[in-house]
């Protein structure tokens, strides 16, 4: 077993804004948490440094996390790994690990490539896991930090009882992990 239990699905989109309020209409999914431009403070793809400035709303489905994903600036990326310009769809799905060393150890030895690390400017370090052979998506790995875990009880609070009103709410980085 690679990891377990998946705590978010997170879709690459265009325009999280749009497809916010289809998750909404679609699926009761939200509210959303945005987060707009997230700079890392290093990241790397395919083993080179790579800079994949992105956007993200957060929000929630049932029990489950959604992130829409987009990516801001054009160039290499795990986005770009899986989806060309314009194009959208499930990317990965995430989990939270003990230790991110002892992770890599362990994909390592099942013969599946890191495609990308990268560290927020918060501290938040994570990684996507090139699983789409096998599972058809990639899997991002990130420690279970205290920021993280609130950021996911955050979600999951603004969810209970949602009306459907002020689907996309802003966040700082500060409370995204970003």
């Amino acid at each position: 077993m690679l990891v377990s239990p998946i705590v978010q699905i997170a879709y690459f989109v265009t325009d999280v804004r749009t497809s916010a309020a289809r998750m909404a209409s679609t699926l009761g999914a939200g509210p959303f948490f945005l987060a707009e431009n997230i700079e890392l403070a290093w990241g790397e793809h395919r083993g080179q440094p790579c800079d994949f400035l992105h956007t993200s709303a957060f929000g929630q489905c049932g029990d489950i996390m959604l992130e829409l994903v987009q990516q801001d600036r054009e160039g290499d990326s795990p986005f770009r790994d899986m989806y060309a310009p314009g194009q959208e769809g499930i990317h990965h799905v995430a989990t939270m690990v003990d230790s991110l060393p002892e992770s890599f150890e362990h994909i390592e030895a099942q013969g599946f490539a890191i495609a990308a690390r990268a560290e927020t400017r918060t501290g938040i370090e994570f990684a996507f896991v090139d699983t789409v052979a096998t599972l058809g998506h990639m899997v991002e790995l990130y420690e279970g930090t205290e920021v993280m875990r609130g950021l996911y009880a955050s979600v999951r609070e603004a969810s209970i009882g949602w009306d459907g009103t002020d689907i996309l709410r802003p966040i700082t980085a500060e409370q995204a992990g970003t």
